[in-house]
């Protein structure tokens, strides 16, 4: 599976910005997909994580509220939906998905990781 994040860029704190995923070489609805993001210094933190078909959908405590997870199976793409964006919001941002199960949160249950799109806030 290869996956590509795209979308990232500079930005004022209040912004909107949207972030997109592409997967090629596996049926993209068979894939759960995981957004993760990693801030300078930081270790990388669970984002957003969205089931296979849509209906189920995982954010983290830091962008509940104010990003939002969706898919377009026929386009093969999955996107993130940031609002309201804040200067901790800033960090090198992945999606990734896996082929077992266990929990959306935690990173070691994804298998395939996409390259990463940065993302930086200013106040």
């Amino acid at each position: 599976v290869q996956l590509q994040a795209s979308g990232g860029g500079l930005m004022q704190a209040g912004g909107s910005l949207r972030l997109s995923c592409s997967a090629s070489g596996h049926p993209f609805s068979r894939l759960t997909i995981g957004w993760f993001r990693q801030a300078p210094g930081k270790e990388r933190e669970f984002v957003a994580g969205i089931s296979r078909g849509g209906l189920l959908r995982y954010y983290g405590e830091s962008v509940e509220g104010r990003f939002n997870i969706s898919r377009d199976n026929v386009k093969n793409t999955a996107y993130l939906q940031m609002n309201n964006v804040k200067p901790e919001d800033t960090g090198v941002y992945y999606c990734a998905t896996r082929d077992g199960g266990g929990t959306y949160y935690d990173e070691r249950n994804y298998d395939f990781w996409g390259q990463g799109t940065l993302v930086t806030v200013s106040s």
